[in-house]
């Protein structure tokens, strides 16, 4: 059985505006106006996350770059942070396949290439994915969003 991917993306609308690439808030202004409260360990995850811009990160790639810093949090603390985070509109969670999940800083509309022989997420230019229609929603249900994730490896050969 093959997983399909899912992506979801939460209204932001009660947080800041979005900030310019490369340019980070004030990670305890950025919990508050996202109404977290600013722990030692969101403080530190908040800073690795948004400190190097537009990015996608797993748990795992987050933890081994905290454990770098010297920072000593376990795996779940990561993950609970990271979906915390995600619930509040401040990443995107994007779930690749099985258990693959991704988180984005960038929280806007957009969609995604996944090279399968290295895991590696990145976006496909803005404006370049085009649908001539969406099926209709089931009775009672509206569309909140679509996401696309293109999966691409190398050509062989």
């Amino acid at each position: 059985m093959t997983h399909q991917p899912v992506a979801r993306s939460f209204d932001n609308s009660r947080l800041l505006r979005e900030q310019p690439a490369g340019v980070a808030a004030d990670p305890k202004t950025r919990l508050r106006n996202a109404g977290l409260r600013p722990t030692v360990q969101r403080l530190a995850l908040s800073k690795l996350l948004f400190g190097k811009g537009d990015r996608h990160v797993s748990a795992e790639a987050l933890h081994a770059e905290a454990r770098e810093a010297g920072l000593t949090m376990s795996l779940s603390t990561v993950y609970n942070t990271l979906n915390q985070f995600a619930e509040a509109g401040l990443l995107r969670e994007i779930a690749v396949q099985g258990p693959r999940t991704y988180f984005h800083t960038r929280t806007s509309p957009h969609h995604h290439f996944m090279d399968e022989s290295t895991g590696r997420m990145f976006d496909a230019a803005d404006g370049t994915v085009e649908f001539a229609r969406l099926p209709a929603p089931p009775e009672g249900m509206e569309i909140v969003g679509c996401d696309v994730i293109i999966r691409i490896r190398p050509k062989k050969g």
